[in-house]
């Protein structure tokens, strides 16, 4: 996926088991892809996203993360953390590879969030392994950007 291409339709069920899909979306979207659950480099991107929740409902946006885990680990992960958005369980990696999310020196995932507008075209795309609080900070920038167009 590149800025501008529009986000095919997707159905993938969270840590509650819940199937989530972009289908009738009519917010913006924050998807964010982070390599793994428990990890300290991931418990910072998602609690960090955890934190500003409250700024990305006043901006009108979802916040979804995806990684490779199941709904169990998921459900951990979410509790022990006190998330309030979904994490989407790509156990096959399907919807990474529809993103092209890379592999960092062939083994690690990706860390990518990707900004989708209300209409379903993506608007922003950010990657960065290392720095999951800019992410957060990314995500909001264009998400105001959006809401001045």
């Amino acid at each position: 996926m590149n800025i501008g291409d529009k986000v095919p339709e997707f159905l993938l069920p969270d840590q509650n088991g819940i199937q989530r899909t972009n289908k009738n979306l009519k917010s913006p979207l924050v998807l964010f892809f982070y390599p793994k659950d428990d990890t300290p480099g991931c418990t910072i991107e998602v609690c960090g996203f955890r934190d500003k929740y409250d700024l990305f409902k006043v901006l009108g946006a979802e916040v979804w993360g995806v990684s490779n885990g199941n709904t169990a680990s998921h459900l951990a992960f979410a509790n022990k953390n006190k998330l309030q958005y979904p994490l989407l369980c790509d156990t096959d990696d399907s919807l990474r590879k529809i993103f092209g999310v890379p592999k960092v020196l062939g083994l690690l995932d990706g860390r990518v969030t990707y900004v989708i507008d209300r209409l379903g075209y993506v608007r922003h795309i950010y990657r960065d392994l290392l720095n999951g609080p800019a992410h957060i900070k990314e995500a909001i920038r264009v998400l105001k950007e959006l809401q001045n167009q």
